[in-house]
């Protein structure tokens, strides 16, 4: 039998934890609004039901017979990292246009660009997949042959935790966005977000995954 109670409070103080897609989906209400960061968020779910899916086809063994595979995953993730870093910090010194107060950046671009980031950190994250492979197994019971279906019930179940509390990151960025925050805030916001995830690659770099 599945220990919920367990699940949904370790599942919530695991999304609770700043990350970098949780820092991603707030820079984005901030800097394109409520419609685009929502559909960053579409992109991060999606990453997790790809992720969920390996761990459920038994991503865990081949964790565990081939490391190697963890260990270019982390790298992947800390490139992107840095590359999103320098991209924010770019940001920051380009001349903004002026806007009216509480317009979001962007409006009228495609959002698929946001959802592609969103997409990529969530997987290029070994973090993200330890999670789902170390934490969903913790809550299953019964046999072995009953394993697979549980740990499906359980990624499910996660993905609204996941939704619900990127919500709540979505409308800190939404809530600042609305104040008509000054061109030099706005840059002071990239300029912060790209040390954010600059000093996360280096986490990221330093941590032993595998």
């Amino acid at each position: 039998m599945i220990n919920w109670a367990g699940f949904v409070t370790a599942a919530v103080l695991a999304s609770l934890v700043p990350g970098a897609n949780q820092l991603l989906g707030l820079r984005n209400a901030v800097r394109h609004g409520s419609a685009y960061a929502l559909a960053g968020i579409g992109g991060r779910l999606a990453a997790f039901v790809v992720l969920i899916g390996l761990v459920v086809a038994g991503l865990d063994v081949l964790l565990v017979t081939v490391p190697a595979v963890l260990t270019v995953i982390k790298w992947v993730g800390v490139a992107y990292l840095l590359w999103i870093g320098f991209a924010s910090l770019r940001q920051a010194w380009r001349p903004r246009p002026t806007a009216p107060a509480g317009s979001p950046s962007g409006t009228g671009r495609t959002p698929w660009p946001i959802v592609a980031n969103e997409f990529v950190v969530a997987m290029s994250n070994p973090k993200a997949l330890l999670l789902f492979a170390a934490l969903l197994p913790q809550f299953t019971g019964g046999p072995d042959a009953a394993a697979a279906p549980q740990l499906a019930l359980l990624g499910a179940a996660y993905l609204p935790i996941e939704l619900i509390v990127g919500l709540g990151y979505i409308g800190v960025g939404i809530a600042l966005g609305a104040t008509g925050i000054s061109a030099r805030t706005h840059r002071k916001i990239d300029a912060g977000s790209g040390v954010c995830f600059l000093g996360l690659a280096g986490l990221l770099a330093a941590e032993h995954v595998a």
